[in-house]
């Protein structure tokens, strides 16, 4: 590889909160999730912090026993239509499900946010892991893992080729002729294959970054590999730096495999750093967070990833109970690794539901320790960045304000924006329209 890129962050706004409890906590706005000052606040902290992206997720169903932030949320197209107002440089990334999306609706609302933003779009694909999900969009059935990312393969298709529908001199709009286009620069993608049936052409022009730039979540193998062939980032998640390592080489080196270039794709795991003047600092406010959530609520949190299995008929402080293929259709990777490591290390009910609840990371301490583990996951190729997810309501802001400046100082990370758009930052290329014709010098 060539002389590694510095490194990238992001911010993952949740509103109240990834954790079940988070709302409980002292500090909390408990309407944060549908709280628009709140999350200009998050958007513009980040921004000062020099931040490459926020990052939006979202789902498609929900239960009386999923976490407050599910319940009552922000949708991801909207809310990054009004962070891009009130923000320069900081990329707007959101999810949106292949799975339930129209191909041409999905390129159009991330085309506008790109233009309204000035290149700062970006998509992160998902295939919607909840069966519940079908419930919701007048299907029968919820399509299974493996057609969930046949779909998901050609949706992206589709989009992308929707995305070049202009090329970027087609807007003559010359007053003087009356030609406002060159027709020779419009084309139709007239795409007809296995899932969809789409003419074009898309009825918006590309941004001064060419495309929004494509993220990608899923860590199972189908994930992997089409993160692997079409992703420009990957969000994803680890519990340790070897983990992390494993996970950064596979998926360069299936990158690789499709002829990809190892630069052209960045991993980002995500982190919920606690920050703390001292470590004892640092744990007490770990325990504060933890007591928040109790073992009732700890359970329907772990049923949200089995498609919201009732895990209370279950003995607390016997082993975690055999599943069969329970999750496989939904968070696979992440359901295979639960009942992987459960059976593992002979853990209970109780232990498994706590720690996936409140899960302790190893970015727990004072701003020095934290950086130095950000600098080593970097440095050791287990991350090219890290989208930060903030673990209680202050923790945004002191993570920029104590931990961000050692990063700084040790020249891994920037003190200014080199670009006001999103690929710029993540130092990726504008990706060329499929249609201009390139000419050959002889």
């Amino acid at each position: 590889m060539a002389k590694r890129k510095k490194l990238k962050l992001g911010a993952i706004i949740h509103g109240v909160g990834g954790n079940i409890g988070a709302w409980r906590h002292p500090d909390a706005l408990t309407d944060a999730s549908v709280n628009i000052d709140y999350y200009k606040q998050q958007a513009l902290k980040a921004e000062e912090g020099k931040f490459d992206l926020v990052f939006i997720a979202d789902g498609l169903y929900i239960t009386e026993q999923s976490i407050p932030h599910f319940l009552n949320r922000f949708e991801p197209i909207t809310i990054l239509s009004a962070l891009g107002a009130v923000t320069k440089n900081i990329g707007l990334v959101g999810t949106l499900s292949t799975s339930y999306s129209d191909p041409f609706t999905v390129a159009r609302q991330f085309a506008s946010i790109d233009q309204i933003s000035g290149g700062r779009a970006g998509w992160n694909v998902v295939t919607s892991p909840l069966e519940g999900s079908a419930k919701n969009f007048s299907k029968k059935d919820h399509p299974t893992h493996p057609q969930r990312y046949k779909i998901a393969e050609e949706h992206l298709e589709v989009v992308r080729g929707l995305w070049d529908s202009w090329e970027d001199d087609a807007f003559v709009r010359n007053k003087e002729t009356g030609v406002f286009f060159d027709p020779s620069k419009l084309h139709r993608l007239n795409h007809v294959g296995e899932h969809f049936q789409v003419e074009g052409p898309l009825n918006i022009q590309r941004s001064k970054q060419g495309q929004p730039v494509v993220f990608q979540a899923g860590s199972s193998e189908s994930g992997k590999n089409l993160a692997a062939k079409s992703a420009d980032a990957v969000f994803t998640g680890h519990e340790t730096l070897e983990e992390a390592k494993q996970f950064y080489a596979d998926v360069k080196f299936r990158a690789a495999a499709y002829g990809r270039s190892a630069d052209e794709i960045a991993i980002l795991p995500g982190i919920g750093p606690i920050v703390g003047r001292t470590q004892e600092e640092a744990e007490a406010k770990y325990e504060q967070i933890a007591s928040l959530v109790t073992i009732d609520k700890a359970l329907d949190y772990l049923g949200r990833f089995f498609e919201h299995h009732d895990f209370s008929q279950y003995p607390l402080d016997e082993p975690f109970p055999e599943l069969g293929d329970l999750g496989s259709n939904s968070f696979r990777s992440g359901t295979d690794k639960i009942k992987r490591v459960a059976k593992e290390q002979n853990l209970t009910l109780r232990q498994v539901a706590l720690r996936s609840a409140t899960p302790r990371t190893p970015f727990i301490g004072t701003p020095e320790h934290i950086a130095n583990l950000i600098q080593q996951w970097f440095e050791e190729e287990a991350a090219d960045g890290f989208i930060f997810a903030s673990s209680a309501p202050n923790s945004l802001d002191e993570f920029v304000e104590l931990v961000v400046p050692i990063l700084q100082e040790r020249g891994i990370y920037r003190e200014e924006y080199e670009s006001d758009t999103l690929r710029g930052n993540l130092e990726l290329p504008v990706p060329a329209n499929r249609y201009t014709k390139v000419e050959v010098k002889s």
